[in-house]
């Protein structure tokens, strides 16, 4: 199967823990809004001018007719495809679930920069922003961060992975959110990450994998920038 993968072209955002399943998996996917012509083919995909499902907004994800939106719709979708999630139901349900958590847990670092609202520049809400990172940081950080701590060491095969054996797409995802986490707030995780040694330890193990060693290292993994969910402003990392 050849896929269609449509997200923003200048940013990681959510789409990244997108694309770092797919090349995980080793798939066979053009990143479409960042070729010619992609984003007027992302766009009329959103206006409807296309067959299949309706996306809301990217990322979504065209595999031959059918069309999956939404970030861990698109990873439920590829995980058993692709032998990075489980194939019981059980299984396939809580990698759905931890992916779910991660999907929060995003949304709450978006709203560090963006408390207020979407249509508001960040230098429009940095006062509220700062107040929003300070209970972010010493509150919701350490508390999802215990969450996965947690879920790894309850895993029963004691693989240091969530899930099973080997790493699935949610650890993938947790690695994405711990190196996002490390740009935009590198003093603070400095300070609360050496807590959460199993959650640093799937991150390193993540990024030693084959495939996302070779991922990372290439032009394909768009850096870091102040225009995506992760975002480095000095003055909100307390």
């Amino acid at each position: 199967m050849s896929y269609k993968f449509y997200y923003w072209p200048g940013i990681q955002g959510r789409g990244e823990f997108v694309r770092l399943a797919l090349e995980q998996a080793g798939a066979d996917y053009a990143d479409v809004a960042r070729g010619s012509g992609g984003v007027d083919a992302m766009r009329a995909f959103l206006d409807g001018e296309s067959d299949g499902a309706l996306p809301y907004a990217p990322p979504f994800l065209q595999a031959g007719d059918l069309v999956v939106a939404h970030a861990a719709n698109i990873l439920l979708f590829l995980g058993s495809r692709h032998d990075i999630a489980p194939q019981d139901e059980a299984g396939r349900l809580w990698a759905h679930q931890l992916q779910l958590t991660v999907t929060d847990f995003v949304q709450e670092i978006h709203d560090t920069h963006h408390p207020i609202a979407n249509a508001l520049y960040y230098e429009e809400q940095k006062d509220e922003a700062k107040r929003h990172t300070e209970n972010f940081l010493s509150i919701r950080v350490p508390k999802f961060l215990t969450y996965f701590e947690r879920a790894i060491a309850r895993n029963p095969a004691k693989s240091g992975t969530l899930i099973g054996d080997a790493p699935t797409y949610p650890d993938l995802s947790l690695f994405q959110l711990v190196t996002g986490l490390r740009f935009a707030f590198p003093k603070a995780m400095a300070r609360v990450e050496p807590g959460y040694p199993k959650v640093s330890a799937v991150h390193d193990r993540v990024a030693a994998l084959p495939n996302i060693a070779a991922y990372l290292a290439s032009d394909r993994r768009i850096p870091f920038n102040e225009h995506g969910v992760f975002r480095h402003y000095p003055e909100l990392d307390a």
